[in-house]
């Protein structure tokens, strides 16, 4: 990626960190995979893979 990082990629990296904060503290996330009992760590996850393909795809 060139030039200034879009507010896309920002925003991905910032679900990215949210999501492996929570997994940090949380007996049932690893940092890949959200616990299958936790409602937080599946909505952090699917925010940042959401917002991954979203990046991803922009890349094409």
């Amino acid at each position: 990626m060139t030039g200034r990082p879009t507010d896309l990629y920002r925003r991905y990296m910032a679900a990215d960190t949210a999501y492996r904060r929570h997994a940090s503290t949380c007996t049932a996330c690893t940092t890949t995979v959200p616990g299958p009992a936790c409602q937080a760590g599946a909505r952090l996850y699917e925010s940042f893979s959401t917002l991954q393909a979203a990046y991803l795809n922009h890349l094409k």
